[in-house]
């Protein structure tokens, strides 16, 4: 599909550090400033079958991409153990590394449906994916229902509950008739605390025993327990483990907000998504863009003043290194490709999605340093 006009939108001229700046999507502006830090406009599309192969790719791609794409359904042996599973294990890798991982879901049902698939089920996507996706062919219920549902998500995790539990035994003075007991027991006044046994229970010291021994008193083995809750703010996700210093320097975690990206243009041969479709995609994408980060498309589709979304790319293949005036083909399949010069430069998107290209390379590594290399080429030439 080719652009509206040949004019890219101011916004595209700006660096990503001062976008971060001005984004109003946490996650978006997080993105940006990860890409700043990285020097890195590169997302690696993982289409492994094995947990393996996912992880090692995450792991030795890690330091060059921004974005990890994953297709979990395709995963063979995926753990879905939400504190030692594939999504945990994957998150540890993403935050050490520095990068956000894209849940490649592709939603496209009715609105309750596909709120029941980002947030229930087996694989909990909302939990682990900071960003997934939604083919908008149902209509605007399906983006409206994915934002109702990664609204009422976030607000669940905005504060922990955190439980003090104080147990202690009542003073000498306290056990002297029943009456006594109660009053005190609403004063809340305790001795030093005792040895606990289990919650609600105690032992008396040995000291306050013989003392009560002596003033002619039954030593009580009922203690009071004082239970009190309090929230506190949740800025950032939690697992069942410390991950101490394993974050990218640089930069802290990823915020706890999630995000989406609307699949509005593809680079396969004969889709049917006509610039009708598209321009409802960018609609749609305003009216929820407190939770929608921007598209999936073959432009930008910034075109009003205020537009702030991001624009990630497939179909980017360079051609070999070894002969880099060759020309890039499609995949027999379907495919289209374009190179990071076209993509980033010329259309005015912000991260090239690669999958085989780099996935199947002889060295995979050095290949996505390529990409990474010619990707951000692209992109400071742009803004220059």
């Amino acid at each position: 599909m080719s652009p509206k006009s040949t004019t890219l939108h101011h916004v595209t001229k700006q660096s990503y550090s001062l976008r971060a700046e001005k984004a109003t999507h946490p996650l978006t502006s997080y993105l940006l400033r990860l890409m700043a830090l990285k020097s890195s406009n590169l997302c690696v599309s993982a289409d492994v079958s094995t947990a393996r192969e996912l992880l090692s790719l995450a792991d030795n791609l890690g330091p060059s991409i921004v974005v990890l794409k994953t297709h979990y359904d395709l995963i063979s042996n995926w753990d879905y153990n939400p504190h030692t599973g594939t999504a945990a294990r994957l998150a540890r890798i993403a935050r050490r590394h520095g990068f956000l991982i894209f849940e490649d879901r592709k939603f496209g049902d009715i609105g309750n449906t596909v709120q029941l698939q980002y947030t229930e089920g087996t694989a909990k996507i909302v939990e682990w994916a900071h960003i997934t996706n939604v083919n908008m062919v149902p209509g605007k219920a399906a983006v409206d229902a994915l934002a109702e549902a990664g609204r009422k998500w976030r607000e669940r995790k905005r504060y922990e509950v955190k439980t003090d539990i104080s147990v202690g035994t009542p003073r000498p003075e306290s056990v002297d008739s029943d009456a006594e007991e109660d009053e005190d027991e609403e004063e809340d006044g305790f001795e030093t605390p005792v040895q606990q046994d289990e919650v609600g229970f105690g032992r008396l010291t040995a000291d306050t025993q013989r003392q009560r021994e002596r003033d002619g008193r039954k030593a009580s083995i009922v203690s009071i327990t004082t239970v009190s809750q309090h929230f506190e703010p949740a800025n950032s996700p939690r697992s069942a483990e410390d991950f101490g210093d394993e974050v990218l320097r640089g930069i802290e975690e990823a915020p706890l907000e999630r995000g989406l990206l609307i699949l509005a243009q593809m680079s396969s041969k004969g889709n049917f998504m006509n610039q009708e479709y598209t321009d409802a995609c960018v609609e749609s994408a305003r009216e929820n863009n407190d939770f929608v980060m921007g598209f999936i498309s073959q432009e930008t589709l910034n075109r009003e003043e205020d537009d702030q979304f991001v624009s990630m790319t497939p179909g980017c293949q360079l051609p070999p290194a070894e002969d880099e005036n060759a020309e890039v083909k499609g995949d027999g399949k379907g495919q289209q490709y374009n190179t990071p010069q076209k993509i980033i430069g010329e259309m005015g998107n912000d991260i090239i999605i690669v999958g085989r290209g780099i996935i199947k390379a002889a060295d995979p590594v050095k290949e996505a340093e390529r990409y990474r290399k010619k990707g951000w080429e692209a992109y400071e030439a742009r803004i220059a």
